[in-house]
């Protein structure tokens, strides 16, 4: 039995569709319901909902074989896992983004407000810049706008959210979209259908 970790919500979806094309597929999970956990026997595999920021938990600690996760979760947390296939969907990008009168003067600590301090640090770290990094779980669109912070580093997809709140992004710090992983040891005594699974999901991506 092979253990799949979806993210929960429209990513989870549209990629389990991908899995059902690709001839893994689980009939249950289609029925209405709050089931978190669903099997296909026959298949020998099954999978699980969670929030997509545990994905790479589950797969790192072996609880799931493999899994989906953005790759700005991966680049966060590094976890210890295998980065199997780019599944070309839930693209987005990382930015850095500031009032439209915003100036990076170099003579002071930019401070930097943030969900994903792992990547900020490690984007200005090349820059030679010294910031400060403001840890916020939410509403981080906020911060430039009340004082709170020079800049903020988050995901944007549309951008529609940073115009609404009189933002623009400056800089792209990475591309994001959704990645195929396994656990390093899943993939060494199930190398062979987690092999499967990767090709019948890179014949979709070549579809997109």
């Amino acid at each position: 039995m092979v253990n799949v970790a979806l993210p929960k919500g429209r990513l989870g979806e549209k990629v389990y569709g991908m899995f059902e094309r690709a001839g893994f597929d689980c009939p249950s999970i289609r029925e209405p319901g709050r089931k978190l956990i669903f099997e296909n026997l026959e298949k020998g595999i099954r999978f699980f909902w969670v929030k997509p920021s545990d994905v790479a938990i589950y797969v790192e600690r072996g609880a799931a074989d493999i899994g989906v996760a953005g790759k700005d979760i991966l680049l966060e947390y590094q976890p210890e896992v295998y980065e199997l296939l780019d599944l070309k969907t839930g693209i987005c990008r990382m930015a850095v983004a500031a009032k439209s009168t915003f100036r990076d003067d170099r003579s002071k600590t930019l401070r930097v407000a943030t969900k994903f301090a792992n990547i900020a640090r490690q984007y200005y770290s090349g820059q030679c810049r010294d910031i400060d990094i403001i840890h916020l779980n939410g509403s981080i669109e906020l911060a430039p706008i009340l004082g709170l912070s020079d800049v903020i580093v988050d995901i944007v997809e549309t951008g529609a959210t940073l115009k609404e709140n009189d933002l623009i992004p400056f800089e792209t710090i990475t591309p994001i979209s959704a990645r195929l992983i396994a656990n390093q040891v899943s993939y060494k005594f199930k190398g062979d259908i987690i092999s499967a699974i990767a090709a019948g999901l890179k014949g979709q991506v070549k579809d997109l």
